[in-house]
């Protein structure tokens, strides 16, 4: 079986996103969501719009977002809305809470620990997705790219709740926090299986490794960054792609990559990879194709 091709750029610049996107040599049809993450108030590290406007606006894209499962500017519709405008997303784009208004039951029967995935029921107004992923740490996961963007980031509020549970169906806000942690991890494997499964092959991926902080940008006092940016990478396959960014850490001799090492692996975050590889999502096996 041939590897996943996964594009590469050092070029840090809003043509680049451009450039590897048409390396993928798939044009997304019809309606385009563009899934990021809008960034927790007070937060430094997300991705600003002025970044990410050319490819948003090449694939002619909504940025999309669904409502958090904890406390912040983010857990409902109203105060999502308000902070979109806030940090320009709503300046530069269309933009669309997906579970603002109901939610929608995506099936995995094969799945680990989680059968069903609650998404935004807006996810069925679009024909095709980008997922575009700041990588970094991340508190809980151990790391944040593609493959916790299109899992946690694409599950409403309740959907959120049930991913970090391993499956509760009814659970609070503290019971995130003291659910089984590899449950969780495989969760968001099982997860991204319903999202590959509904769009097939009209979805693709992007990841920036810039910013790379321990934590995520749903903290809203996030450390600053303790890496050097690396790049901007591209694949149709979110494993390989997660997986590329995982080892240019890992092989990096930057002077802060062990501190993000260290985070990585005390939260075990590898696993999603392995669980999704293993849900049939992607493959860890892949060539990396430098575009410089």
């Amino acid at each position: 079986m041939a590897k996943s091709k996964v594009y590469f750029t050092k070029i840090l610049e809003p043509q680049s996103l451009v450039e590897l996107y048409n390396k993928l040599e798939i044009k997304l049809p019809g309606k385009v969501a563009v899934k990021l993450h809008s960034g927790e108030e007070g937060n430094q590290n997300y991705l600003k719009p002025e970044f990410v406007k050319d490819i948003i606006e090449y694939v002619n894209g909504t940025v999309v977002e669904c409502n958090t499962a904890y406390p912040g500017k983010r857990n409902t519709t109203k105060k999502h809305e308000k902070l979109m405008e806030k940090h320009g997303w709503s300046k530069h784009f269309n933009v669309d809470i997906l579970d603002s208004k109901e939610e929608l039951i995506l099936y995995n029967e094969n799945g680990k620990i989680i059968k069903k995935n609650i998404v935004g029921k807006n996810i069925e107004k679009y024909n095709s997705m980008l997922v575009l992923s700041h990588f970094k740490g991340h508190p809980m996961g151990g790391f944040g790219g593609a493959l916790k963007n299109m899992s946690i980031g694409l599950a409403s509020s309740k959907g959120k709740k049930y991913i970090h549970t391993g499956g509760k169906e009814k659970s609070t806000y503290l019971d995130l926090f003291s659910a089984d942690h590899d449950s969780f991890l495989m969760a968001m494997g099982d997860a991204c299986k319903t999202i590959t499964d509904y769009y097939k092959d009209k979805i693709v991926y992007i990841n920036a490794m810039v910013n790379m902080s321990v934590d995520c940008d749903c903290c809203a006092k996030a450390k600053e960054p303790c890496m050097q940016d690396i790049g901007i990478l591209a694949s149709t396959d979110p494993v390989a792609l997660d997986q590329a960014c995982i080892d240019l850490v890992y092989n990096s001799d930057d002077k802060g990559r062990d501190e993000l090492v260290k985070r990585i692996e005390s939260k075990n975050g590898l696993l999603t990879i392995d669980a999704a590889e293993k849900q049939g999502v992607g493959s860890k096996e892949y060539d990396l194709i430098n575009i410089d």
